[in-house]
């Protein structure tokens, strides 16, 4: 730190400064981001979707998830299915940040880290239904609009995840 001796410019020509206490304390700094990242993360897991279990959506989603069985994301048939529950699905997303609906005409851009991290790993929960078709990340991008920087994120992403 420059106290306006001079101190620092000789620290900085090899005077002793020893930048070990400055990097313990910043490499705890992130950590201390991380784990409150990490936190609100582990929060919006135990939240996830919970509007789905209560009206309007609960009796769309009980009416419409057997007829989606083995119906390929972003077919004209899902989207047919979709469309039949557009009243519970305006209220999921007006309840759920995770959804680029959320945010109307903003979409993606009106997201923050947190509400990526959950699309992300709902696409992924989701994709477990059709396990041949993975997450369908290109029409996703197309859907809402995702600049090609973040659809390279998300797909690295999806490449480097744990399997388990």
């Amino acid at each position: 730190m420059e106290d306006g001796s001079g101190a620092e410019a000789s620290e900085a020509a090899g005077g002793g400064y020893d930048s070990r206490g400055d990097t313990l304390a910043h490499i705890h700094r992130v950590r201390d981001h991380i784990g409150t990242f990490v936190a609100g993360i582990l929060a919006r897991g135990a939240a996830h979707d919970a509007s789905k279990l209560s009206e309007p959506e609960k009796s769309a989603f009980d009416r419409l998830l057997p007829l989606l069985r083995g119906v390929p994301y972003g077919s004209a048939e899902f989207e047919t299915l979709e469309a039949s529950m557009a009243p519970a699905l305006a209220h999921h997303y007006r309840a759920n940040a995770h959804h680029p609906e959320h945010y109307e005409e903003a979409g993606l851009a009106g997201m923050d880290l947190f509400d990526v991290v959950e699309m992300v790993c709902d696409w992924m929960a989701a994709a477990e239904r059709h396990p041949a078709d993975g997450v369908r990340l290109n029409l996703n991008a197309a859907k809402f609009g995702m600049e090609p920087q973040l659809a390279a994120i998300i797909a690295n992403t999806l490449a480097r995840w744990p399997e388990g």
